[in-house]
């Protein structure tokens, strides 16, 4: 797969915003839950030239990213979004795999994330195991599985 991985920068935050927004939609939310999740959702210039957002693309085309929160024992997995058309194609996979490759380079031994509830059986597909459950930040009532990654020592 061409993919191509490197970190973000500050003038690619309309970008990464944008196809966050879509990637949520993907799941089929309404209008008003949309509205609710939108700052989640929006990724200033800030975070994305910090250097802890990894964008995906194809020949200059943004296909997906993650945002990875360093932290030993555990690193989190603040967010991944992969573009709607480029859903089921691999990207997913491949900025997960990035990821965690990044968090074991750093030291971390565990790495834990919040799912969007529809997406819990795809990181379940890669090792990750639901271990509680926690409130969403933007809707009252939601809750959201928290999951854990053991990374596994040589």
């Amino acid at each position: 797969m061409d993919i191509e991985f490197r970190a973000a920068r500050a003038d690619e935050a309309g970008a990464v915003s944008a196809l966050a927004v879509r990637s949520k939609a993907y799941w089929g939310y309404g209008e008003a839950f949309m509205e609710a999740i939108r700052d989640e959702l929006t990724y200033s210039p800030l975070v994305c030239g910090s250097g802890m957002l990894v964008v995906a693309e194809r020949a200059g085309r943004l296909l997906g990213f993650y945002r990875l929160v360093e932290g030993v024992p555990e690193a989190r997995l603040e967010s991944l979004f992969v573009d709607p058309p480029a859903i089921g194609t691999g990207v997913g996979k491949a900025l997960l795999e990035r990821a965690l490759g990044a968090a074991e380079a750093l030291g971390a031994q565990t790495v834990t994330l919040e799912a969007d509830p529809n997406a819990e059986s795809f990181y379940a597909k890669y090792g990750f195991v639901r271990t509680g459950e926690l409130p969403s930040a933007s809707i009252p009532g939601r809750m959201l599985p928290h999951m854990t990654f053991h990374i596994a020592r040589g």
